[in-house]
């Protein structure tokens, strides 16, 4: 029998590696790192974060990706939607030929011109259930690059809906992750979700737990971010608390920490054991670039930051409005929104792209910098020569500073 699933690649690493070398890698970044994340040029100082840009899932996503054009080099190959959050990481993919299919709800419209004998490559993100079961019915080749921090969740998901507790997500209802993690729970007889984006919609869930809001106004708050048929009273009743992995790692713990007193005083300290369950299911790697600007913002010095990364990307957008909450910040998805003397930036909490004047100040200037981990060093190094060059410099003229 031919198979038809892949999920470690077709062994051709050798062959792409120089392809995403030449694609992805940046000089000017690893001189700054080999600079010790810190370096001059003129007047201005740039500071890396320790840790940033493309994580391990990502990398192996892409570079499958690219495995799966070489290894099919005749063949119609799809992409079911982005394969990361990131625009210059997508649109290289389309250029070898790769079809990425829009969002849609419906997976068999979605999928309606993949036949058994195409490819199609599942995103780091993963699929629905509904649509794996869809793609695996056509017979065509799948090459799934599912990161294992999300498959890490899925099981965790599946043991708490297995176990009779509604899974409550800390995430976007609408995100690819999200809708593929909550669908995992519907294998399970009686089996329910609901998704609460902050801290916000969490406080709705608890006051419902306390019984000050109806089931009504839960409902209507959460009708797109529930389970078909979630009934508050009965689904309610047990619950455990995972997130999607990109989320911010504070924010999480405070959710679960919400949900956790409201059903202590719903039912007392001694039923939360049978109850309540929490998992810590955000990525080593997500926490990890979160951990470094936690500490370049500690260490202080800086005038401003730039954080790098596709504007629908959630771990992207957690380090944008931690950095926002310390100092000013501009998130930008590539060195294209630096047009001189102004800069296009998303700003924190959402919305459309925006132009500021007057972005870079006169004189002395130490700036900070990290991308989310769905952007490759290439994007950060041409933002970084981008500003040099707003002075008159190039990270040619970087000088690292003198040992402490």
């Amino acid at each position: 029998m031919t198979q038809t699933y892949f999920q470690k690649g077709f062994g051709l690493k050798a062959a792409v590696v120089p392809v995403l070398a030449l694609s992805y890698k940046s000089a000017v970044v690893e001189s700054l790192k080999q600079a010790g994340y810190e370096a001059s040029a003129g007047d201005v100082r740039v500071k890396l974060a320790r840790e940033f840009g493309f994580c391990y899932g990502v990398d192996r996503a892409v570079e499958y990706a690219y495995e799966t054009r070489h290894r099919f080099p005749d063949r119609r190959i799809f992409l079911s939607g982005e394969i990361i959050h990131n625009p210059d990481v997508n649109a290289r993919l389309r250029e070898m030929g790769i079809r990425i299919l829009p969002e849609s709800t419906e997976a068999a419209a979605r999928y309606a011109e993949v036949g058994p004998d195409d490819v199609l490559i599942l995103p780091a993100f993963g699929v629905t259930v509904t649509e794996m079961a869809l793609l695996s019915a056509k017979g065509c080749v799948l090459v799934d690059t599912t990161c294992g921090s999300v498959l890490n969740v899925w099981k965790k998901v599946n043991r708490c809906a297995r176990d009779g507790f509604t899974v409550v997500i800390h995430g976007k209802h609408y995100h690819e992750e999200t809708r593929a993690t909550a669908s995992q729970t519907l294998g399970h007889a009686g089996a329910h979700y609901l998704c609460v984006r902050d801290v916000k919609e969490t406080a709705v869930v608890c006051d419902y737990l306390r019984g000050t809001v109806t089931a009504e106004v839960l409902l209507a708050r959460f009708g797109e971010a529930t389970s078909p048929g979630f009934d508050p009273a009965r689904d309610l009743q047990r619950i455990g608390v995972a997130n999607q992995t990109t989320m911010l790692m504070t924010e999480t713990l405070e959710v679960q920490e919400m949900l956790r007193a409201a059903m202590r005083d719903r039912d007392g300290e001694a039923a939360l054991e049978e109850r309540f369950r929490a998992f810590d299911t955000i990525c080593s790697a997500t926490q990890d670039r979160q951990d470094a600007v936690e500490h370049m913002l500690d260490a202080g010095g800086l005038d401003l930051m730039i954080v790098i990364g596709g504007y629908n990307s959630s771990n992207t957008q957690a380090l944008a409005r931690m950095c926002a909450a310390r100092l000013t910040t501009f998130y930008i998805d590539s060195a294209t929104c630096i047009e001189g003397t102004a800069i296009r930036h998303r700003p924190h909490g959402g919305g459309d792209e925006i132009r500021t004047p007057g972005w870079l100040p006169e004189g002395p200037i130490s700036i900070g910098m990290t991308a989310g981990a769905s952007t490759p060093d290439i994007v950060v190094g041409d933002v970084i020569e981008r500003i040099l060059g707003l002075r008159g410099h190039s990270a040619a003229d970087f000088v690292a500073p003198a040992p402490s």
